[in-house]
């Protein structure tokens, strides 16, 4: 691999999967292009439509994907949305929870784009492209549901799926804070909810920064972010593809 690699960094989401090519310096070295997610979407059509993307940016050294789920080590753990029928909150097919459990991403795009693979969850990448290395930092994405990730030292800590975690007896943080609740809520009350999550987990993580992410973050209101504290940090979207370059020098030791 060339001492300064360009990286193809894929940023898969729900709603959309982005792509663009970065240098060394995690500088955009094409403008970034996007489609929307196609469902149903078993293993080998995401693998297709990275391959369809990168074939209309320009050649990479190296390849990053951030997807949601647990990913241990480029295997599929779990992976919400993709298992269902037309994306988040429509019925799962019982035949895509098979294909997608255990399933080995980074081998399957290696395979098919020839590149050196690196495959996360997608908040683990986003914070790849925030963090200071200094500390303890939590980075939280708000988009379709929350996303997760944490570092100590800039070193990337094993993924917890928060997002599954309940925060009432029947209510999970991504049924608790998703993109159907701000919808419904609207962004006031809904940015009260974030809030009340950010105040309940201080005490369990004791960050030094937390930084917040995903497209749902610039929709927390002026006076909530006001009210949480000089150590929260609202962070761009763009995030989840500079963090393909840094992603692979952060990973846990």
């Amino acid at each position: 691999m060339p001492t300064d690699p360009f990286t193809l960094a894929v940023d898969c989401g729900g709603g959309g999967i982005k792509a663009s090519v970065l240098d060394a310096a995690g500088t955009l070295h094409a403008p970034a292009v996007r489609v929307p997610t196609p469902y149903p979407l078993p293993p080998v059509r995401l693998v297709e439509t990275i391959a369809e993307l990168a074939a209309g940016l320009p050649r990479a050294d190296r390849l990053t994907v951030g997807m949601p789920g647990m990913i241990r080590h480029g295997v599929v753990v779990s992976t919400p949305h993709y298992i269902n029928r037309a994306g988040p909150r429509t019925p799962a097919l019982p035949e895509l929870v098979a294909a997608w459990a255990g399933c080995d991403v980074r081998a399957l795009l290696e395979a098919r784009l020839e590149l050196p693979t690196l495959v996360l969850n997608d908040a683990q990448v986003h914070g790849a492209g925030v963090v200071s290395g200094t500390g303890v930092e939590l980075v939280l994405t708000l988009g379709t549901g929350l996303g997760w990730a944490l570092f100590d030292g800039g070193r990337l800590a094993p993924h917890l799926e928060m997002s599954h975690a309940p925060v009432t007896r029947a209510t999970t943080y991504d049924s608790y804070i998703g993109q159907p609740e701000r919808a419904r809520l609207g962004d006031a009350l809904w940015s009260r909810r974030v809030r009340r999550v950010v105040d309940g987990l201080r005490p369990v993580v004791a960050w030094d920064r937390l930084y917040l992410g995903g497209g749902n973050s610039r929709r927390v209101s002026a006076q909530v972010l006001d009210r949480l504290g000089d150590d929260v940090v609202v962070v761009p979207n763009a995030a989840g593809i500079v963090g393909g370059v840094r992603a692979w020098s952060l990973q846990a030791a």
